[in-house]
Order: C-alpha cells, then sequence, then structure tokens
C-alpha cells in the first residue's frame, strides 16, 4: 500500500510537468506590456457569401439595403474610411446597376439626414430632413432599420437617435413598438436575411 501511495504524488508532478510542457509549447510568446487584440466583426447577414477582395488601398464600406422585404448587409470597397454623413449619404443614394440587378432595394426614397456624432460619444444623432411628398415610404420600419444597422457596423457607432427640428422622433423598431432611442443594429436583427 505505500508504495502505491509514494506513486500518486509522483504521478501528480509528472502530470503537472507534462501540462507545463504542453503550454510553454504552444507558440504563444510571454509579454511585458499589454496590447491591443483586434477582433473580427461579427457579420449582420449570416451566409452572405466570401468576403470581396479589393485593391490595395481600398477599405469596406458596409450598407444596408433591401431584398425581398429583408435588410441585406452588403459591401462596397471604396478609397478611404468614410465618416458617418458619407455612410450615410452612400446609403442614401441606393443601390448601384448591379446591386439592384441583384434584386437590391431601398427603403429610402426621398431621405436624407443630417449626422452629427460627438467625438467619443458613441451615439450619431440622425436629423430627418423632410422627405419630397411624391416619395412616401412604403416600410418606415426598414427605412430605420438600414440606417441603424450601416451605422452600427462601423466600430465608432453604438447606437443611433433620430430627431427632426431639434425634437427626437418615436422610431418603430422591427419589433413594430416606438422608440425615441438610443437604437441598436440589435433592434432590427428580426428583420436582417437568414435569421
Amino acid at each position: 500500500m505505500r508504495r502505491r501511495a509514494e506513486r500518486v504524488p509522483a504521478m501528480r508532478r509528472g502530470l503537472t510537468l507534462l501540462i507545463v510542457l504542453l503550454l510553454a509549447g504552444c507558440g504563444v510568446t510571454a509579454q511585458d506590456e499589454p496590447h491591443t487584440v483586434e477582433l473580427p466583426r461579427r457579420p449582420l447577414t449570416d451566409g452572405a457569401g466570401p468576403a470581396p477582395t479589393g485593391r490595395a488601398g481600398e477599405v469596406a464600406e458596409v450598407l444596408c439595403l433591401v431584398r425581398d422585404g429583408r435588410l441585406v448587409e452588403i459591401v462596397r470597397r471604396i478609397e478611404a474610411p468614410p465618416s458617418p454623413q458619407e455612410q450615410v449619404d452612400h446609403l442614401t443614394a441606393g443601390p448601384t446597376g448591379t446591386e439592384r440587378g441583384g434584386g437590391l432595394t431601398t427603403a429610402l426614397a426621398g431621405l436624407s439626414f443630417t449626422v452629427s456624432f460627438p467625438a467619443g460619444s458613441g451615439q450619431a444623432a440622425l436629423d430627418v430632413v423632410e422627405p419630397d411628398d411624391a416619395a412616401a415610404r412604403v416600410d418606415e420600419t426598414l427605412a430605420y432599420g438600414q440606417v441603424v444597422c450601416t451605422l452600427t457596423s462601423r466600430p465608432d457607432v453604438a447606437s443611433v437617435v433620430f430627431t427632426q427640428r431639434g425634437e427626437t422622433l418615436q422610431v418603430p423598431r422591427a419589433d413594430g413598438a416606438l422608440s425615441r432611442g438610443p437604437l441598436y443594429g440589435s433592434d432590427y436583427a428580426a428583420l436582417v436575411a437568414g435569421r
């Protein structure tokens, strides 16, 4: 019995040594100072296909368009990172000819926005410019979802509020409830294609 009792601590030491050697050999080196780790963003739409490739010097711009009554994330390649206002302007311009050929549309016809984005706030405020009366929106929920999902795809925007003439607007979320915000991409997740 005594030999068996002596073997148990020796086995534990051997197992501990094996674990230490395995961890030391995993390729992770010790560092003196912490460093930032860039994690990849999860795409808004699942199964959107392979990531588009572009030329050196191009950046990806995410826009949320509409197909068959659902939000669809697309990626365009542009020369420089867009400001929040530029990204919203690209969104309100609608799909390109190629994108329209792929069945993409927009619910933002006739709308324009003025974006204010206080540095470091993480919340974009969009002032809704009066739409053209002839260009009524069929689905406000999709329209607001397009804007919120586009802007919250940016690493510097966490939420969005909508205003008009200085008043915060109540806008529809995907669940049909009206909200004065702040609005998040998750508020429109039920409208995203593939979910």
